[in-house]
């Protein structure tokens, strides 16, 4: 299911050239995942790699996530836990 949700947030992603060439991506659905690259290609990505990331601290700091296409993550997420202490 993560990886369905990596592939839906990916279809969302816009790209723009900037003026020295260069490209810039963003996901518009999750606020902070942006990505800049020499080719369209390497933005592309680096932006994966970014939501990627991205996932990774949502989900170990317990905030909820975008419904993208219709997945909703929040309800599968699990719960990080602190393991008991023994004496």
């Amino acid at each position: 299911m993560l990886l369905e949700y990596v592939e839906k947030a990916m279809s969302h992603a816009v790209y723009e050239k900037l003026e020295d060439g260069t490209y810039s991506g963003a996901i518009p659905d999750c606020p902070g995942a942006l990505a800049f690259a020499d080719t369209l290609y390497r933005c592309q990505l680096e932006l994966r790699s970014v939501l990627e990331g991205w996932l990774i601290v949502k989900i170990r700091h317990g905030d909820t996530l975008p419904i993208i296409g219709g997945l909703d993550l929040n309800t599968g997420v699990p719960v990080r836990r602190k393991a008991p202490v023994h004496g």
